[in-house]
């Protein structure tokens, strides 16, 4: 009613026929400027609106987390450039690389640094022009029972400097594997990126009292209808065939098989033979002699959250592992340990090799008791109580990939970074991490995703409670001959060096397992007691 009075009085401004269709034309074009720019200004509003309510919920880009998974894929692949080859002949010999121990002398003092320079040459002799093999560096003592790594330094032009820090005194011998030549480690990388399909996971709908089984993965292929398990805030996705007539949320068990799928090619299988990996390239290397010449230690700090590792990190002795960063605290008797864990909310995220810390902790503490946790099969969550001293152990797996032809229940599955999400915190409460063997048969992509996952939900556990303790296991060796496309260590050390990258800023503890396993040379995916032994001391010296 308004806007027509309006109108009238304007137009009796304005009496001839002209200059009110002027005018109303002129009212028109007005109307539409304002009615477009409102609206401009309510969808700047609402996204304005949308954006601060995103941030203020905890919700991230999609966007951050794509270029992050972009910037690492692109250092990985300057690290691991494509070395195509035609023959055997043109790759990396263990024979022929010739090893030379630089500055020699007849005596060395525990503590010095021990450098050897390493010209890796092809079967015919050449020399290589460029790095990228895949070396591991190891000392010992046997009769000392008694290891350490070597830190391996690459120059990219086919020369390498193997550095060894002489821990400690008496006949020490020096060894350098190659475990695969430049040549199969880009092999290996471009095969691992090459598909999800190596892999099948099988699973299980219930439909009453029977089970409907429908294939499913981390990526299908398909036109079929999917059931979508999806975390739209992490961007994280498993799917499975939809089974006809039964409800998406009926999945309840999950197993996997290896699928008969390589992306190698046959000259690159050749590669990868029993015999071609874990060649000795030292075999003429005497074993030298160590003394202690009185040189004091350096005085180290007590184990703490928040220091960095060097490299190598610690080194065995007489079976126990010493930290070479930082100084420990012995437990030695059941009531030390249990003191430690007194008052302690435990909660172990990750895999079976870290599900071995509640073996150990079961058999050495008696007083916590096991408890039966509601589940199906090994894989089920497990719990420790001691009521009296107020502690608890908490062991869960992570969530997809996880690959074993052992059944385990799927129903409430979580990423370890919701697991995270769901801790209140407290001083009391310690979260122990690790990740990697399980990844290590798709696309890197997919592991890189997931650590930057739970270092963002690491980062909002701090800052809702930032005396709550985080450790970092990092993944272990395995048996370097079993399955080499799949699960080769070359895969488990490109994790490893994901791992620091992305947590390198974060207040969190490190057992170095990688190190470890290395120093002891077990090579085996599950490490024996004594290696465990030893995780679980440096555990409690960094919480207690």
């Amino acid at each position: 009613m308004l806007k027509q009075i309006v109108i009238h009085r304007i137009l009796l401004l304005f009496p001839n026929a002209i200059a009110h269709k002027c005018m109303l034309m002129l009212m028109f074009i007005l109307v539409l400027g304002v009615i477009y720019f409102t609206s401009k200004g309510h969808t700047k509003f609402s996204f304005s609106l949308r954006n601060r309510i995103a941030k203020k919920q905890g919700e991230t880009s999609p966007t951050e987390t794509e270029l992050r998974i972009k910037e690492i894929l692109g250092k990985l692949d300057q690290l691991i450039p494509p070395r195509p080859f035609t023959h055997e002949d043109t790759t990396t010999s263990a024979t022929h690389s010739t090893a030379t121990l630089l500055n020699p002398r007849d005596t060395y003092c525990r503590g010095d640094q021990l450098d050897i320079l390493l010209e890796a040459r092809d079967h015919l002799g050449r020399r290589k022009e460029y790095g990228g093999d895949f070396l591991r560096a190891r000392m010992s003592s046997p009769a000392l029972k008694a290891g350490a790594s070597g830190k391996v330094t690459d120059f990219h032009n086919g020369t390498y400097l193997v550095s060894f820090t002489l821990f400690w005194e008496g006949q020490v011998s020096l060894s350098l594997l190659l475990i695969h030549p430049s040549e199969g480690v880009s092999a290996l990388w471009r095969a691992r990126n090459q598909g999800y399909d190596r892999v099948v996971f099988t699973g299980q709908f219930a439909n009453g009292t029977t089970l409907v089984l429908s294939e499913c993965g981390l990526v299908l292929n398909t036109s079929a209808e999917l059931c979508q398990y999806l975390d739209a805030r992490d961007q994280e996705a498993f799917y499975c065939l939809r089974p006809r007539h039964v409800p998406c949320e009926a999945l309840t068990l999950m197993n996997t098989k290896n699928r008969k799928v390589s992306y190698l090619t046959k000259e690159e299988w050749k590669l990868f033979h029993s015999s071609k990996i874990g060649v000795e390239m030292m075999k003429n290397f005497n074993s030298i002699k160590v003394l202690p010449c009185n040189k004091s230690e350096n005085i180290k700090k007590k184990c703490q959250i928040g220091m960095k590792n060097p490299s190598p990190s610690g080194y065995t002795l007489e079976r126990s592992w010493i930290s070479a960063f930082c100084k420990q605290i012995k437990f030695n008797t059941m009531q030390d340990i249990s003191d430690c864990l007194k008052t302690k909310f435990i909660y172990l995220l990750g895999d079976s090799t870290l599900r071995q810390w509640m073996n150990y902790f079961l058999k050495v503490v008696k007083t916590l008791k096991y408890f039966d946790h509601p589940g199906t099969g090994f894989f089920k969550t497990h719990v420790l109580l001691d009521i009296e001293r107020k502690i608890l152990i908490q062991w869960k797996k992570h969530s997809h990939p996880f690959v074993t032809e052992k059944l385990y229940s799927v129903r409430n599955e979580k990423y370890i970074q919701q697991e995270i999400d769901q801790v209140p915190g407290d001083d009391d409460v310690v979260i122990v991490i690790t990740l990697g063997q399980h990844f290590r048969p798709f696309p890197i992509d997919i592991f890189i995703r997931r650590a930057i996952n739970i270092q963002k939900a690491i980062k909002r556990l701090f800052l809702r409670s930032p005396g709550t303790k985080v450790i970092l296991k990092t993944e272990n060796t395995r048996e370097i001959h079993e399955n080499t496309e799949m699960f080769s260590d070359f895969h488990g050390y490109i994790q490893n060096l994901i791992m620091k990258d992305i947590f390198v800023d974060l207040n969190v503890g490190i057992i170095d397992a990688w190190d470890m396993t290395i120093a002891y040379s077990t090579n085996n995916i599950h490490p024996p007691d004594y290696v465990i032994e030893n995780q679980i001391g440096m555990f409690l010296n960094y919480i207690c």
